[in-house]
């Protein structure tokens, strides 16, 4: 697909969901669409590694390695890896319930990620504030609104993610935009 066309189809998708839905937030919007981008990349949901070639493939996981990032005793001792990786699990949990929602209900985690997706978002706020980042009110909405926000990433799945509104020049054996088909 030609460059540049995934992260300009992502953000006319979360602009009209949240037109859709009366949602606003911009800069929400972004990050979504960011997120989505970002995302469409498979690798880009394990990028976060515990060990050399060794990916974090569960929430489990993540919460495992701040664990070992904080070891004193441990040579990976690194607690500002802590920001990262719940930075991580947010965005994860939050893909994960919004735009593949019957997966993880299947493997019963909702509830799990909801909680955790929030949490690690609270996280990332309050450490952002404490930093005086700028970013740290977008992390406090994520968190507060983040099943609201899930909830306008599943809308755009069902809605916008048909073929019919995909960007010209994605092929129908697309992998990616395969597994996002509701038809």
């Amino acid at each position: 697909m030609e460059s540049g066309l995934l992260p300009r189809f992502f953000e006319r998708v979360t602009r009209r969901s949240f037109n859709d839905l009366a949602l606003d937030d911009p800069p929400v919007m972004r990050y979504l669409a960011d997120l989505l981008t970002r995302f469409a990349r498979t690798e880009a949901l394990y990028a976060v590694r515990d060990l050399p070639g060794r990916h974090l493939d569960t929430v489990a996981d993540s919460l495992m390695a701040i664990r070992r990032a904080w070891n004193w005793d441990s040579p990976d001792f690194e607690p500002e890896a802590e920001q990262a990786l719940r930075r991580h699990i947010g965005d994860y949990t939050l893909f994960m319930t919004g735009v593949f929602r019957e997966h993880v209900e299947r493997l019963a985690v909702t509830g799990y990620y909801l909680n955790e997706g929030r949490r690690a978002y609270r996280f990332v706020a309050e450490t952002a504030r404490s930093g005086g980042r700028p970013d740290a009110p977008l992390y406090r909405r994520l968190s507060d609104r983040f099943e609201h926000y899930a909830g306008a990433l599943s809308y755009a799945r069902k809605v916008y993610f048909r073929s019919e509104h995909w960007p010209p020049g994605v092929r129908p054996d697309d992998p990616f935009f395969r597994t996002l088909v509701t038809e």
